[in-house]
C-alpha cells in the first residue's frame, strides 16, 4: 500500500489523451470523455454504426441492407472522428498500449448485447511484413483485454494473412473488396479451435467491413459456426 501511494505521488495518474490528471488510472478526464464520440443509443445490429432516432427493434444501416456481410452482429465502440480518431491513431502509430487497457473496458461494453458463452475471440491480423514494422497487432492486444475482461478464450493466430495488401486508404468500396478477396485465411494448425464455435473479431477500425468480411469468410470456411464483428471505432458516412 505504502509503495502504491509513494508511486502515485511520483506517477500520478492522466488522462490517455491529453495528459491532464484524473481520479484514476487508464481514464479520461471530464472534457475528453465528453469530446470523445462513443457510439450510444440506437446502431445498426451489423456493423455498429450509429444511426438517427430511437427504436425498440433491431434495426440495420442502409450499407448493411445493401451488401450481404457474412457476419451476423457487430457493436463498436467509437465514432472514427475527432478524439475517437485521435485515441485510434495514437495506439496505432504511436505505441500508446496505455490505452489498451481503458478501450478493452469500452469494447467489453458495447460487445455487451452479442457475447455469449463459449465464443472465441480473435483479431484481425496483420501481414507480417507489417507486424515487424509496427511491433505489434494493436486488434491482437485489444482482443487479449476484452478475453481477460471476459473470461473468454482467445487465439490471437486464428487467422493469418499471407499476402501483403496496399493500403486501402483512399479506396472506394469496390476497391476496397477486391483488394482483400481472399486476403485472409485461416491458421491451419488453428481451425480446430474455431470448428461448430462462434467467433468474435476484433479490429480497431472498421470503414468498408472488407477486412472484417475477410476474416469472416476465412473463419466460416474453416468451420466456425457463426462469426460476430466488434471494432474499437466505426468510420460513419457524416465523421
Amino acid at each position: 500500500m505504502k509503495l502504491q501511494t509513494a508511486l502515485r505521488l511520483i506517477y500520478p495518474p492522466r488522462c490517455v489523451s491529453c495528459g491532464d490528471l484524473v481520479e484514476s488510472d487508464f481514464g479520461l478526464c471530464g472534457p475528453c470523455w465528453r469530446e470523445t464520440p462513443f457510439i450510444e443509443g440506437l446502431a445498426c445490429d451489423t456493423c455498429g454504426v450509429p444511426l438517427p432516432g430511437h427504436s425498440d427493434q433491431i434495426e440495420h444501416c442502409d450499407d448493411c441492407m445493401r451488401i450481404a456481410r457474412p457476419w451476423s452482429r457487430g457493436r463498436a465502440v467509437l465514432t472514427y472522428k475527432d478524439n475517437g480518431r485521435k485515441l485510434v491513431l495514437a495506439l496505432k502509430h504511436s505505441d500508446r498500449l496505455d490505452i489498451i487497457r481503458p478501450a478493452g473496458v469500452w469494447l467489453a461494453r458495447a460487445a455487451r448485447p452479442i457475447l455469449q458463452d463459449q465464443m472465441l475471440i480473435a483479431p484481425i491480423p496483420l501481414h507480417w511484413s507489417r507486424l515487424l514494422k509496427r511491433r505489434f497487432n494493436q486488434s491482437a492486444l485489444l482482443a487479449q483485454e476484452l478475453g481477460r475482461l471476459t473470461a473468454l478464450s482467445v487465439c490471437p493466430d486464428l487467422l493469418v494473412r499471407p499476402k501483403r495488401t496496399e493500403s486501402l486508404e483512399g479506396k472506394g468500396h469496390d476497391a476496397r473488396f477486391t483488394t482483400l478477396d481472399r486476403a485472409i485465411n485461416a491458421h491451419p494448425k488453428r481451425k480446430h479451435r474455431m470448428a461448430g464455435r462462434h467467433v468474435l473479431l476484433i479490429d480497431d477500425v472498421m470503414t468498408s467491413g472488407a477486412t472484417m468480411a475477410a476474416a469472416a469468410e476465412a473463419c466460416l470456411s474453416a468451420g466456425a459456426h457463426d462469426v460476430s464483428a466488434l471494432s474499437l471505432a466505426r468510420v460513419a458516412k457524416d465523421a
